[in-house]
């Protein structure tokens, strides 16, 4: 690790304001079909869990369908530092390993399918629609979990990701692209994140 890098990793470890808990990182589909993405992937992971971090999710927009099983594949099979669980637009089992990766499945995608089965629990009588809450809607998430800090690389702009979830979120933007971050890069967004008032919509 470079001068520079130790000097914003002790900023960070001595800094007054908490780290966040988890951490989402926005990619593309393109950005994991870069030489050394999954290394890179594997690198960034550690660093969210090193800086304190107890949760991390990735999610990964997809134009093309078809590469949505190579690419679970191979992010099912990345050495990370906690256990991982992948999920695909078919899947609705919901996640709770500490890595959840999101391939494909849409936010728009996951809400109206959230929103789909309350509506067959209120027409098979199951439930009253008047007793209907955020936390029925969250419960019926795939990742139910809500992001402190969402990062984006190489773009000022978010794809269809978590729109539930993270609408409370820190949002993050780097023009730096996925290929090229480095240790340094990560720590500047939780710099930045410790730096902010967390407000949560107020």
């Amino acid at each position: 690790m470079g001068l520079y890098d130790r000097y914003l990793a002790l900023r960070q470890r001595l800094h007054p304001g908490d780290p966040p808990a988890h951490v989402a990182l926005v990619l593309t589909e393109r950005d994991l079909l870069e030489q050394g993405a999954y290394d890179r992937l594997e690198r960034v992971l550690a660093w969210v869990f090193d800086y304190g971090a107890e949760r991390a999710t990735v999610s990964v927009s997809v134009l093309d369908e078809a590469v949505v099983p190579t690419l679970t594949r191979e992010l099912r099979d990345i050495d990370a530092p906690r256990p991982v669980a992948v999920r695909d637009p078919d899947d609705t089992e919901p996640v709770t390993a500490p890595v959840q990766v999101n391939v494909g499945l849409g936010g728009k995608g996951e809400f109206a399918a959230a929103v789909r089965s309350l509506a067959e629990e209120v027409d098979a009588g199951e439930l009253d629609p008047a007793d209907v809450d955020e936390a029925d809607v969250e419960r019926r998430l795939v990742f139910p979990d809500e992001p402190d800090l969402l990062i984006k690389t190489g773009a000022e702009r978010l794809s269809d990701f978590m729109i539930w979830q993270s609408v409370y979120s820190e949002l993050y933007f780097t023009d730096v692209n996925w290929r090229d971050v480095r240790k340094r890069d990560y720590l500047r967004a939780v710099l930045d994140y410790q730096n902010r008032q967390r407000r949560f919509g107020r």
